[in-house]
């Protein structure tokens, strides 16, 4: 999107990628469907540890709605709306037409397009920038926009080199961590549950701002995963402001404690029905074996303290993590190039006359639902704009 810009504003562009086709994050965004949008901005469920403000204003550079007009307008893909996640797709459902309409329309712009190229050094040179690329002779550039870099899926030519290189020319990088990545537990007591999925509401008791989020939820073999994990991780991994762990609860229906107590309280039903009427079987069975209660028990015949552990772990379960997946399974690098490093106009570094930043290596991200994308788009827009300004008033 940077190159893209930076092209039609009149810039000569040379987009340099390290693998050998390019976004490899967009193909594997959305399960190979590619959630491109959201349907909706949530500016107050973005995670920085900058100026909100700041965030706030770099999100509104390019508004949700136009960006949908330039996906289904100017790459000619008609986004589907997914209703009961608030997801927007490409009709196709193919994310490969997502990352080839861009590269085709990069082309046509005339970007000149370097894959399987490596950078190896960005350094200031003579009032520009020198470029160096392993064994390849260095290119002398006017601006350089620093567009990739972070920590997250490795296996996507992810190396860290962005953060890096943001560091030696002198930025403030907020620690990074990986975000947006499953949760684990060493022993894993739920192993035998692995597959069972569910919508779910996930709470971070004692988090503030406050946390709450519901929708997908699945059990993996190794722990726990689905949107509402991956959009919670991040305060399980990161911990308490006090130091403490940060505990995960995790309310398995739409009803809350009270609704379930009094469920429990009437008539002489069987309890293992009643929640499993609720909740998936096996994690209804599981979750009474926990709780002490008989799997043959009715209402009538449960003891206080019985009917008190299941309400509890029926509305606040705390979800027994003890690892994550890290960087690995990560959708995002979280912390990264501190805000107040970077115009917020321009996203010209405020160190470094010239060098643009956007993307995930800047201090941002936000949950699944393609809030992350939506930031890739309108930071590297402002970027390849204000890029190329400056390369024509050099």
């Amino acid at each position: 999107m940077a190159a893209l810009f930076a092209a039609r504003a009149g810039a000569p562009v040379v987009l340099i990628e390290g693998s050998k086709d390019g976004g490899r994050k967009i193909l594997i965004s959305g399960g190979g469907r590619c959630n491109i949008l959201p349907s909706v901005v949530h500016p107050e469920r973005y995670t920085t540890e900058s100026s909100p403000n700041t965030l706030k204003k770099l999100l509104r550079a390019w508004p949700l709605s136009e960006q949908r007009t330039f996906f289904e307008a100017e790459l000619e893909m008609p986004l589907e709306l997914e209703k009961e996640s608030g997801k927007l797709f490409p009709a196709s459902h193919q994310a490969r037409d997502v990352r080839d309409g861009l590269v085709r329309r990069v082309r046509e712009a005339g970007v000149k397009i370097w894959f399987d190229t490596r950078v190896t050094q960005v350094q200031p040179h003579e009032g520009a920038w020198l470029v160096e690329m392993g064994e390849a002779p260095p290119l002398n550039a006017q601006a350089v926009i620093l567009a990739t870099g972070g920590l997250s899926v490795p296996a996507t030519g992810s190396d860290g080199f962005g953060l890096g290189l943001a560091r030696r020319l002198g930025h403030v990088v907020h620690s990074t961590y990986p975000a947006l990545t499953p949760l684990t537990a060493t022993p894993h007591p739920h192993a035998d549950l692995s597959g069972i999925s569910l919508t779910a509401t996930l709470s971070a008791p004692g988090s503030k701002p406050a946390f709450s989020t519901r929708g997908g939820f699945l059990f993996t073999h190794r722990g726990w995963s689905g949107p509402t994990v991956l959009d919670a991780s991040h305060l399980a991994i990161r911990g308490r402001t006090d130091g403490e762990r940060q505990e995960i609860t995790v309310q398995w229906t739409a009803d809350d404690a009270e609704t379930w107590n009094a469920r429990l309280l009437g008539g002489h039903s069987a309890v293992r029905s009643l929640v499993a009427d609720a909740i998936p079987k096996r994690l209804a069975d599981a979750l009474l074996v926990e709780c002490g209660v008989p799997l043959d028990a009715r209402t009538s015949q449960l003891k206080r303290d019985e009917r008190q552990r299941l309400v509890a772990a029926l509305s606040r379960y705390p979800l027994p993590w003890t690892g994550d997946e890290g960087y690995k399974k990560a959708e995002v690098t979280g912390g990264g190039v501190a805000l107040s490093e970077v115009d917020p106009r321009t996203l010209e570094s405020r160190r470094a006359p010239g060098l643009y930043l956007c993307g995930e290596i800047l201090d941002a991200f936000g949950p699944i639902g393609g809030h992350n994308f939506l930031w890739a788009w309108s930071t590297g827009r402002a970027a390849g704009n204000a890029a190329a300004e400056h390369s024509e008033a050099s």
